[in-house]
């Protein structure tokens, strides 16, 4: 494959991911926790190095999980001591980030990973860095990595369909018919947690946050079906992906930062155009309400 078709094909590999897990996370109202997860696992993946003394991805996946899982329970142990869930979220994600940053300027030097590395990634160098057995170069090892990803959220969103659909619409509900919203709850932060850290080193954290919030808000904004949501918002995301690759091209600017901006583009247009939502909707469904009243 080619350079721009590796690009390509990491970047739509993100959005597909971003855009399963991003879905409910918006439906739930916790689209913020995917900021503080985004930064807070820069710990684990310190923390992951200094055990293993390897950037390997699987010590990341593991370390950035085990950090993304206490992020949730610290935001939830304070959203349940009466502190605002917005409140919460800033104060764990600020902590366990600058402890992050802390111990990678005092202990990292070595390491190949830097704060402004983390938060903007460089997806132009995802080419460059591949994955070799016997001698066999397989491609890139963020291809691999978030393949891997995108198929555990792929067979998880499948096989509990009905319980995160549930979970997410009526939290009552779910517990009335014996579903364990408290485990689904986690199981959904675990996605998370591994699709940010599979994307963190090739797209950085800003684009991880974009991927994840703003095309499942987009969806949200074009559709009232869930699974229609679901494809919508991987579609947007990959869309995203090709739109800021080739704009980023054509202008010589980041590519990361393209395609995040290619998110809100996206997002802006179905908020004026979307037919049930968006705001000329809204003015000819309001126009219509006028002209039925005076003819009445």
């Amino acid at each position: 494959m080619s350079y721009e078709a590796w690009i390509l094909l990491t970047a739509s590999l993100v959005g597909a991911s971003c855009g399963l897990i991003g879905t409910f996370l918006v439906l739930r109202k916790m689209a913020m926790l995917s900021d503080a997860i985004s930064h807070s696992v820069l710990l684990g993946i310190v923390g992951a190095y200094f055990i293993s003394h390897s950037l390997s991805g699987i010590y990341m996946l593991i370390g950035a999980g085990i950090v993304g899982l206490l992020t949730t329970l610290f935001v939830q142990l304070l959203s349940n001591k009466g502190v605002q869930s917005d409140a919460a979220i800033g104060v764990v994600f600020t902590f366990l980030f600058a402890i992050g940053v802390i111990l990678l300027s005092l202990y990292g030097g070595n390491v190949h990973l830097d704060v402004e590395h983390a938060l903007m990634g460089e997806i132009a160098f995802v080419p460059w860095d591949t994955l070799e057995i016997n001698g066999v170069d397989l491609g890139p090892k963020s291809v691999w990595m978030l393949g891997f990803v995108l198929t555990i959220n792929l067979i998880l969103t499948i096989l509990f369909y009905k319980e995160f659909k549930i979970s997410a619409f009526d939290p009552e509900m779910a517990l009335a018919l014996g579903i364990p919203v408290t485990f689904f709850h986690y199981l959904q932060m675990t996605m998370l947690s591994l699709t940010t850290v599979a994307s963190f080193d090739s797209v950085g954290a800003i684009l991880v946050v974009a991927m994840i919030i703003v095309p499942a808000a987009t969806a949200y904004l074009l559709t009232d079906r869930l699974i229609h949501m679901l494809w919508m918002s991987v579609a947007i995301g990959v869309l995203s992906a090709f739109i800021g690759y080739y704009s980023a091209s054509f202008f010589n600017v980041s590519i990361s930062g393209a395609m995040a901006t290619a998110t809100g583009i996206l997002f802006a247009l179905a908020f004026i155009f979307s037919p049930s939502h968006g705001l000329l909707g809204k003015w000819f469904a309001q126009k219509n309400v006028r002209v039925q009243v005076k003819k009445g």
